[in-house]
């Protein structure tokens, strides 16, 4: 059933993500619009267009957000292994979307002390990549070094 809902939540979400869909939206609100005087106003005319929207926004929040929750859950696992990948990377950025505010606060300010010391990006880079690899043994391959290699 959720990979019955997934695959229908990735198809509406892909057709109603294109310019068709929001022209055809447009198209139906203008019809709408051009039929008031075809029924009077009438409380009824307006309660189609009401109603049609309620229902609509409604069923599409879960829509987009199974498809966002998807979206979101990919790329952590992409950028979680990119990090295990990257030697000169640290490991505990790798679901770190779990982590308690305070800690999300620490690496925060620890960030804006590393961006307050260095005003040149690349520097900064290269002075972490020295600090790594004058502690570390070079890994034979000359990839990364050899304490971060599973066997």
């Amino acid at each position: 059933m959720a990979s019955a809902f997934s695959r229908f939540a990735g198809s509406v979400a892909e057709k109603v993500g294109k310019p068709a869909a929001f022209y055809l939206a447009i198209g139906t609100v203008v019809l709408w619009g051009l039929t008031g005087p075809l029924f009077h106003f009438s409380d009824t005319w307006q309660l189609v267009i009401n109603t049609s929207t309620t229902i609509i926004t409604f069923l599409m929040v879960f829509v987009i957000q199974h498809t966002q929750n998807r979206d979101s859950r990919a790329i952590h696992l992409k950028l979680d292994e990119l990090i295990r990948v990257q030697s000169r990377a640290r490991n505990v950025f790798a679901g770190i979307e779990d982590a308690s505010e305070g800690e999300l606060a620490a690496f925060q300010a620890e960030f804006r002390a590393l961006r307050a010391q260095c005003v040149d990006g690349t520097a900064a880079a290269e002075e972490a990549s020295r600090r790594v690899f004058n502690k570390r043994k070079p890994h034979p391959s000359g990839l990364g070094d050899a304490g971060d290699r599973k066997k």
